[in-house]
């Protein structure tokens, strides 16, 4: 599942909505998680970006556990991994 892929690159993780936004436009995401139960205002502008730049997006069911498998104590509504 998605939550073990997130825990497995935790050193080229940018969390957080508006940090994946910015890597996104900047060219330097290879994947991007969202969280289903995240305000869909706010998910919507990441998925939107990640189909613009052709980038995969993946959805997962809880952002508390997103924000867990990132090694962070609060929810995490997108999650990005970093090209390599």
């Amino acid at each position: 599942m998605s939550y073990e892929k997130v825990t497995q690159v935790k050193s080229r993780l940018i969390i957080g909505t508006k940090q994946t936004l910015k890597a996104m436009r900047n060219g330097e995401v290879s994947e991007v998680f969202i969280a289903d139960d995240a305000d869909g205002h706010i998910t919507q502008k990441v998925a939107r970006l990640a189909k613009e730049f052709n980038i995969p997006c993946k959805s997962v069911p809880s952002k508390r556990k997103l924000g867990t498998a990132c090694g962070i104590e609060v929810g995490a509504s997108a999650v990005a991994v970093k090209t390599k």
